[in-house]
């Protein structure tokens, strides 16, 4: 009987396909290297290893990319059923809800699988970052909650649990545990990069600049390397400490360097691109012809099968004047919101839509259309995906709005608000200023 890293058997794998799949779930678990290659070795070697099958098609849909999701429909409509033993088969029930477009009925299913197997840290990864794509908060917190009292120090992947769960805490609010937390993972395997950006995310929600770009200069070199798939990601939170300072040839040179300088075509990278740029023009500077590139290489993966990604393909669009970009990215959605037996579909009727409406409206300046489309979507676009930190961007722009529009009363309140959450962000500051200075 072959059996993983973590004590899981592993039907239809002999040892050497074993290793694979360790080295594999290794992969994942640090975004080091690449896990899809020694899945390949696995099922070359063991070709009925329905859990390299199952992992790998996970991994694919986790990319939330048109073509990788392509592939793992392909590959979740190939596996035999009735050959698969009960976890595989659960963590493939719980992959083709994912594929129909519904995320949080994949990590309902998600909740069963990580209670039956509590030490299958592959299926914990990928509930994890299911999660996050749905932006359930307590659930990122509680998943791992739920398992974390049966594992031990000792057990290898530990490490990787205590960082998940310091991300889940910090976007609870449970800030100081999610620090300390995250600082005890990474005491233990340096490399988790989620670790580490449990931590940036702390200090970016606090507001504490200074003290976050010490903290990715400290450790860039467990972060940064080559081989590290979330690489950019950090790069990006960096880049959001140097705006807040004011350093804007900073910004740009990170934006040109490791944010954006390899051309990547990866949805998350062209994510962290498109809001950096949108941010950085919300604070009144020129980002040159910077957008074209990106809206163009955006074209291709906009298909309204997860509008977080089409919000940021809109931004792009927007940004470069590129009324046919927009035009695609906005049918697609349109056509999404469609479907009523897809959660996909909700999203992008009551988020996805109203926020490219609403940051459309902010860039030919119809404030009031912008402020409209904002205000009613705040407060519910959580359902969309991704973080906070990320989501910030919908209130700094109807804040923008309002200030630009001459609607003292809302901007003050809103830079009160947002005052409230980082009371030393130079930028909040300024922008008080603005308000106080446009209402005299």
């Amino acid at each position: 009987m072959t059996i993983d890293a973590h004590g899981n058997r592993l039907h239809g794998a002999d040892a050497a396909a074993g290793t694979c799949f360790d080295q594999a779930v290794e992969a994942f678990n640090l975004y080091r290297g690449d896990p899809i290659a020694p899945l390949d070795r696995a099922i070359a070697t063991a070709p009925e290893f329905g859990m390299a099958h199952v992992a790998k098609a996970w991994m694919l849909a986790l990319a939330t990319e048109p073509a990788a999701t392509a592939q793992a429909r392909h590959i979740a409509a190939s596996l035999p059923l009735d050959a698969l033993d009960a976890r595989t088969a659960s963590l493939l029930a719980a992959l083709n809800e994912r594929l129909m477009g519904n995320w949080s009925a994949a990590a309902g299913r998600l909740d069963r699988h990580n209670a039956d197997y509590p030490y299958d840290l592959l299926a914990l990864q990928v509930g994890h970052l299911v999660d996050f794509y749905r932006a359930g908060s307590r659930s990122l917190r509680d998943r791992i909650a739920r398992v974390l009292p049966q594992w031990t120090p000792s057990q290898p992947g530990y490490a990787v649990l205590l960082g998940m769960y310091a991300f889940g805490l910090e976007e609870t609010g449970a800030y100081v545990q999610s620090e300390e937390t995250g600082r005890r993972a990474l005491d233990l395997e340096p490399r988790d990069c989620w670790a580490h950006h449990a931590v940036a995310h702390v200090m970016e929600m606090q507001g504490r600049a200074q003290d976050g770009i010490g903290w990715m200069i400290t450790r860039e070199p467990d972060w940064s390397g080559a081989d590290n798939v979330f690489k950019v990601h950090n790069w990006w939170h960096r880049a959001l400490w140097h705006l807040d300072l004011g350093q804007i040839d900073v910004v740009l040179g990170l934006y040109d360097g490791p944010i954006r300088g390899s051309r990547s075509g990866v949805a998350l990278d062209l994510v962290d691109a498109s809001a950096l740029l949108w941010r950085v023009e919300l604070c009144g500077h020129d980002v040159g012809d910077r957008w074209s590139e990106l809206a163009e290489t955006w074209r291709q993966q906009a298909d309204g099968r997860y509008p977080f990604n089409d919000w940021h393909a809109a931004m792009s669009a927007i940004g470069a004047g590129r009324a046919d970009v927009l035009a695609h990215i906005t049918d697609a959605l349109r056509e999404a919101a469609t479907e009523t037996d897809a959660e996909v579909g909700a999203w992008a009727r009551e988020t996805g839509l109203p926020l490219v409406e609403g940051f459309a409206a902010f860039r030919r300046g119809d404030y009031e259309r912008a402020v409209e489309r904002l205000l009613g979507v705040r407060y519910v676009v959580n359902r969309l995906g991704g973080s906070h930190a990320q989501r910030d961007i919908i209130d700094w722009t109807l804040a923008e709005a309002a200030v630009r529009g001459g609607m003292r009363g809302l901007a003050q309140a809103l830079g009160n608000e947002r005052q409230a959450m980082k009371p030393h962000s130079p930028l909040i500051r300024a922008f008080l200023t603005r308000v106080t200075a446009n209402g005299g």
